[in-house]
């Protein structure tokens, strides 16, 4: 049967549904040598297995076998066997492979042959067949690079549909086929078998996805330069699941309507996936539109997205919202929202939280308790403490590092050795978020003799944190016997402060003697295993150690050691090494890993201060890629942003990196920071990137960040083609004011991210003014009235003086009062009562 003849692959779920509720099957055929003849004759594809005996293995084979006989009859496939004790048919009835192997046939030709332990199931059965039926079909990749080449080859003709499995034969395996066998002339179906080809579509751990399944959308690419954009399969491979969600492929990537939501009906209902619904008005229509496209991409397979026109007459839609989503449940109400940013849309429909969304639909109890749960984090008035409460049944592994006590401490840190200690309180919310790092630092550390990691907890020991001058909580300090306690400051994270502990083992500097050395430690050989650590190796260049200049790059290289490997060559031979790199002494050289690009930089008359200044300029990457961990460092140049955000390795983003660096090397870029975001690699350059334009454009993307001044922000067309020409007259237009911003980076302030807990109105509450705030000068005046209470009865209680208290504690008295109050009558009004509150406090956050 051709596929063009099958019946469609619903029909076949339907089929199949049906033969998984009956307790019998078909049968396996049993062929004669002429009925074998008339098989091969037939010019159908038959799967055929020939024996002559029977033990316990080949009972189960043939089982299973059995088992597969529909299955593969559904592909117009014909499952047999052959009692070769009755049936003597050449080539195949021989004594070598009787009892081993099974064949596939196609016509008289045999593909290939199995042995009967590689498709000892009935999943390992349907998947080897229809993948050596398909084999000139479905293609097979190992590399990125070869998946590229598929993709190149079927721009603008066909999408692909990439698919995943760690082993042939598997139930994966088999459903992934049979999508193929039906599918496979819409679409060009690849496998792969993990390795680089994951990291190339972004997973973060490739050794723990079993299965996974991309769709490539490269039909509707127009040039062969454009990346396919691709969307993931969410769920567990089965064919249920690759069917919705082709079809969830075919639907439109947006829908716009001028209905009310429930009325809306979209194929997503009939799919059994959650619609989400985005509002427009007329003045706003090209924003939201973009918008909801960008929504729509990064939704595509898990939601349907539907943007509504609610100025329409027909649509009602509840004031102050602008969101709404419909969940797949028969009879599911559209629910309203109001969201702040995309991320928040996007978040609705993670795996976890649809999964909330779906409990609350069918369990209001359960989702009230949800809320109960999750009320304290109102509480909790920075995210730092709120990912520490959510942590918090995390067992953190502290076997690695020990706990230090005011007996211990001195004979801990006098070791041999390097000893790193953290100074924490058990009580504060970034101390434990930054022990998680901590203990993966010690982990990844414990094979290294020389370095032991240990515990200070500064609420149990105060005066060990006090002598050590530890008052930031937490800090790391670093301890060598007969050198004074170096402190960390770099960022609270694993790989920072890994590599700081790493290159703190390093002397600073290193002290060459010999040309011979100088050459080894700029080619790195003196510390190839900490390449990865530093940026560049600095070598200072000096006749002795006695000329001007060499005592300040002593102290640079012991201030910056755990930032960079320094090394230095005072010896009379240096003046004429130093030649063959043009650099006249006293000098520095830098040698960039790791391609050990050679840069020269005069050192002359400069202090301790200006020789650490400019050794971190020149180990500035001239275009880097920003991290969370190197951003600060750029940030201080003070230079306008011009970032290249990209999502792949593709020759597309090579070459636009090449662009750039070639108008970096003609000093055209000298007035800004040229540099790059890979936001597979750094999730967060995608927020930036939404923060700048307000929402994600086609990538590779060239974006123009003004920073200092009214925060503009500048998208390079992705029309033109992205050449050191066409960036430098786009530039040359944005300078004299030709080009329209593309967005403006508010300059809004941040605050905490719940509202704060007011402890002191609380206790207003039970004792009225007990907890109000009081000056200096208000307790001072108070102190003074009591003491002249108690020089003499009715001091001090004159119609002024009370009136002066009856203001202090009514801020808001009558408006008409008794002119002469009788003092007998009158309640005695209390000295030390504080005046009332108006306002609740203000927290410090409040004023960030």
């Amino acid at each position: 049967m051709t596929r063009q003849a099958m019946p469609s692959f619903l029909l076949l779920l339907c089929v199949t549904g049906l033969r998984g509720s009956t307790e019998t099957g078909s049968e396996l055929t049993e062929l004669t040598s002429n009925g074998f003849i008339k098989v091969l004759d037939s010019g159908k594809a038959s799967f055929i297995y020939f024996g002559n005996a029977v033990n316990p293995s080949i009972t189960l084979f043939l089982e299973q076998l059995e088992k597969s006989v529909e299955v593969l009859e559904d592909y117009g496939i014909l499952v047999a066997k052959v009692d070769c004790a009755k049936e003597k048919v050449p080539t195949y009835c021989t004594i070598e492979k009787v009892l081993k192997k099974v064949y596939l046939f196609r016509g008289g030709v045999m593909l290939r042959s199995f042995a009967t332990d590689t498709v000892f199931d009935e999943n390992a059965i349907v998947a080897h067949v229809l993948f050596a039926l398909l084999f000139n079909e479905v293609k097979y990749v190992q590399t990125p690079a070869e998946l590229q080449n598929i993709e190149k080859a079927v721009k603008g003709r066909a999408d692909v549909v990439l698919a995943h499995v760690q082993a042939l034969g598997t139930a994966e395996h088999r459903a992934v086929m049979e999508a193929a066998f039906v599918y496979g002339a819409e679409y060009q179906f690849v496998l792969t078998m993990g390795g680089t080809v994951l990291q190339h579509m972004g997973v973060e751990e490739p050794g723990k996805l079993s299965a996974g399944l991309w769709f490539l959308h490269c039909k509707l690419v127009s040039r062969r330069w454009e990346p396919c954009h691709h969307s993931a399969l969410k769920k567990p491979l089965s064919t249920v699941q690759i069917y919705t969600f082709l079809k969830l492929m075919d639907a439109p990537l947006l829908m716009e309507v001028s209905a009310d939501p429930a009325d809306v009906k979209t194929v997503h209902n009939h799919l059994q996936s959650p619609v989400l619904f985005l509002f427009t008005q007329r003045e706003t229509l090209a924003l939201d539109r973009s918008t909801a496209e960008s929504v729509a991409w990064r939704l595509r397979g898990e939601a349907g997205v539907v943007l509504v026109h609610r100025d329409h007459p027909g649509v009602n839609v509840p004031a102050g919202h602008n969101v709404a989503y419909r969940l797949p449940a028969e009879g599911s109400r559209v629910k309203y929202l109001t969201l702040q940013d995309i991320e928040g849309v996007v978040r609705l429909f993670t795996e976890g939280d649809r999964v909330g969304l779906e409990l609350e639909e069918e369990e209001e109890e359960e989702e009230e308790e949800e809320e109960e749960h999750w009320s304290v984090l109102d509480i909790l008035d920075d995210e730092v403490s709120e990912s520490v409460y959510r942590d918090r049944s995390v067992n953190l592994e502290s076997h690695l590092v020990p706990a230090l006590t005011a007996q211990t401490f001195s004979t801990a840190v006098a070791a041999a050795g390097h000893t790193v200690v953290l100074f924490y309180n058990s009580w504060d919310a970034v101390s434990m978020a930054f022990m998680q790092s901590y203990l993966e630092v010690a982990s990844m550390l414990k094979d290294v003799a020389d370095v032991s990691l240990a515990l200070v907890n500064c609420g149990d020991w105060t005066e060990v944190c006090t002598n050590q001058n530890a008052s930031q909580i937490p800090t790391v300090m670093l301890f060598n016997p007969g050198e004074r306690p170096r402190r960390y400051n770099g960022m609270l994270g694993t790989e920072s402060l890994h590599s700081f502990i790493r290159l703190s083992r390093m002397p600073a500097p290193l002290r060459l003697s010999s040309e011979d050395e100088a050459e080894s430690f700029l080619r790195g050989d003196l510390s190839r295993s900490l390449s990865p650590h530093t940026p560049v190796l600095v070598l200072g260049l000096f006749n002795s150690r006695l000329e001007p200049g060499c005592m300040a790059f002593l102290e640079a290289c012991l201030a910056l050691r755990g930032e960079l490997v320094t090394g230095i060559f005072a010896e009379p031979q240096a003046s004429q090494w130093s030649q063959r790199y043009t650099a006249s002494l006293p000098a520095l050289i830098l040698s960039r890993t790791p391609d050990s690009h050679i840069h020269t930089l005069p050192l002359l008359n400069s202090s301790t201060e200006e020789v650490i200044s400019i050794v971190k300029r020149a180990a500035l990457h001239p275009l880097p890629e920003l991290t969370v961990l190197n951003l600060p460092s750029y940030l201080e140049l003070g230079r306008p942003l011009l970032i290249l955000f990209v999502d792949r390795d593709d020759s597309e983003s090579v070459h636009a990196r090449q662009e750039l660096s070639t108008l970096q090397d003609r000093g055209q870029l000298d007035h800004y920071l040229p540099c790059w975001i890979h936001l597979a690699r750094t999730p967060a350059g995608r927020a930036v990137l939404e923060s700048l334009l307000g929402s994600v454009p086609h990538l590779p993307a060239l974006v123009l960040s003004q920073l200092g001044s009214e925060g503009e922000a500048f998208l390079f067309q992705a029309q033109r083609p992205l050449l050191a020409e066409t960036v430098q007259r786009w530039l040359s237009r944005v300078q004299s004011k030709e080009e329209e911003p593309s967005g403006v980076l508010s300059d809004e302030q941040w605050g905490p991210p719940v509202p704060l807990f007011d402890f002191l109105a609380v206790m207003d509450e039970a004792m009225p003014g007990f907890a109000a705030q009081r000056t200096e000068e208000e307790e001072e005046e108070e102190e003074e009235e009591g003491e002249g209470e108690g020089e003499g009865e009715g001091e001090g209680e004159g119609e002024g003086e009370r009136e002066r208290e009856r203001e202090r504690v009514d801020p808001d008295p009558d408006p008409d009062p008794d002119p002469d109050p009788d003092p007998e009558s009158s309640p005695p009004v209390s000295t030390v009562q504080p005046p009332q509150r108006s306002d609740p406090p203000q927290h410090p956050h409040t004023e960030l």
